[in-house]
């Protein structure tokens, strides 16, 4: 009888160890498995939305300048740079809009305190507000658009050869001109935003050497109304093409082309769906494509320090796409011009000596 019980018992324990061992058997499988299954949502990701593994913890932010990310020139452009490196890199980004100068340091910091990756500063305001803040912060990564004066190994400068954009569009309005009278305004008259005037100056000369170009420093990039008036001025005084290089204060311009019935030129980025009828051309710097780079460069571990210089030869800067009120005979002269300029036979001043060696001291603003 005691035999047969301990039969019984040693029975019913293998029945509950082999259980056992079965359960966890199941287990381990299932386990397995779903790593398995986690790793191939990874992947296909990765392979479907163009994201990579590492792209899902990188953030990517953006400070304005006073222009604000509406601008309709170079913020705006920044902004949809960052915008197309979400939708194909998967990194995360965002921009911090400054409203007066006091927000830029308070705007860096910010996106310090956030734990960014690669804080973008958008425009020469910035730089002395970045260049303490990088200081500060060496394990952080920076760029900033139109500044090539800071000098750290944690801050990328973007620049672009915006006198040669600004050639063709004086080019172009030197063409295109009836009264021989075009105009420009200004933003602010700096060393980086008078290579637009100076450029622009030259474009109109070298294509109607008898026109007049008024010239106007609104000192603003955010005054609409002095913008406005600045080109209602220019209006009263024959001009009937008027280039802006002055951020959202240009919006302001070209208002006052579309109510005059006169020719605008926008600056920076297309700014031809502003006001279809009344662009004529813009004179474009690719800072969407510039700022994406620095995102994608950051991503693949190749982020470098210094200046890095956007031309008319590898596309950073050009007219507009949009090319719906410029004839076919105007455009392939431009893109004749556009190839002296490429080969160095047409050489485009950037700076005041250089302008002056050819055009003499015609240029009002510097």
């Amino acid at each position: 009888m005691k035999k047969r019980l301990l039969a019984i018992a040693m029975a019913a324990l293998m029945g509950i160890s082999l259980v056992a061992c079965s359960s966890g058997s199941s287990d381990a499988g299932k386990s397995e498995s779903s790593q398995q299954t986690e790793e191939s949502k990874d992947s296909a990701a990765s392979s479907e939305g163009g994201e990579s593994k590492a792209a899902a913890g990188l953030k990517v932010g953006m400070v304005t300048d006073v222009g604000g990310v509406n601008d309709g020139s170079f913020n705006q452009s920044a902004w949809e740079g960052l915008q197309r490196a979400q939708k194909e890199l998967g990194i995360e980004v965002r921009y911090v809009e400054s409203k007066t100068d006091a927000d830029y340091t308070t705007n860096i910091e910010t996106l310090i305190d956030d734990d960014y990756d690669l804080i973008i500063c958008i425009g020469y305001q910035l730089a002395d507000a970045l260049k303490t803040q990088a200081e500060a912060n060496p394990d952080k990564k920076f760029a900033i658009v139109d500044d090539a004066s800071i000098e750290l190994d944690n801050v990328a400068c973007l620049m672009f050869e915006q006198a040669q954009a600004s050639y063709l569009v004086g080019y172009i309005a030197g063409k295109t001109t009836k009264t021989n009278t075009t105009g420009f305004v200004i933003g602010m008259a700096t060393d980086v935003m008078n290579e637009f005037g100076y450029g622009y100056l030259a474009g109109v000369k070298d294509a109607n050497a008898d026109a007049k170009i008024l010239q106007n420093n609104v000192n603003s990039f955010a005054d609409t109304g002095a913008g406005k008036t600045a080109a209602n001025n220019m209006v009263a005084n024959n001009a009937d093409v008027i280039f802006h290089a002055a951020g959202g204060t240009g919006l302001g311009v070209i208002d006052a082309a579309k109510e005059a019935g006169i020719w605008a030129i926008g600056v920076d980025s297309d700014q031809s769906k502003v006001a279809p009828k009344t662009i004529l051309t813009s004179a474009m710097k690719r800072v969407d494509n510039a700022v994406y780079d620095e995102a994608k460069a950051v991503l693949e571990g190749n982020y470098k320090a210094g200046a890095k210089t956007y031309t008319l030869e590898d596309g950073g800067v050009d007219i507009a796409p949009t090319t719906d009120n410029l004839s076919k005979e105007l455009l392939e002269e431009v893109e004749g011009v556009k190839a002296k300029i490429v080969s160095g036979e047409v050489k485009v001043p950037n700076n005041k000596a250089d302008f002056e060696a050819k055009y003499g001291d015609i240029y009002e603003l510097d």
